[in-house]
């Protein structure tokens, strides 16, 4: 399954609040970063900024977080998105990151999240932001 994942500065629960007002329906998971562990390194002016929320719209889902200052690449609109796939194993995933990060650049290696999933994130050779999440139900 492909979804896409955007990324705002600050404005992502009013952008998904608008979202939700033209699709309908209800967010699968709202969480802020003062839910996260505590050694994320979030300003605490940004704790109560969205660190993830998916929207279901039809067969999709929309997600998206804030960027915590000093996260990454500085927020330009153009560079916000990436593409999220779900491979179905552990070894599909490694292979999936291991393709799409060839000739890129890894930017969160393949690991165990806090959140229950085994997670990485990659720009392919072509700039393109890619997240590859498997959920461990399904490891």
């Amino acid at each position: 399954m492909l979804n896409t994942y955007l990324n705002f500065e600050g404005n992502c629960r009013e952008a998904f609040e608008f979202y939700r007002s033209v699709f309908g329906g209800e967010f699968a998971v709202l969480e802020t970063f003062r839910n996260g562990p505590p050694d994320m390194g979030v300003p605490e002016a940004e704790l109560d900024n969205v660190m993830h929320v998916s929207l279901p719209i039809g067969s999709s889902v929309l997600m998206g977080s804030d960027m915590p200052s000093g996260f990454g690449m500085p927020h330009v609109a153009g560079n916000n998105f990436s593409i999220s796939v779900s491979p179905k194993s552990r070894e599909e995933s490694d292979t999936l990151f291991a393709n799409l990060s060839e000739g890129g650049a890894v930017t969160m290696p393949m690991a165990e999240m806090f959140w229950g999933s085994y997670f990485g994130s990659c720009t392919d050779k072509f700039g393109i932001s890619w997240q590859v999440n498997c959920e461990q139900s399904s490891a």
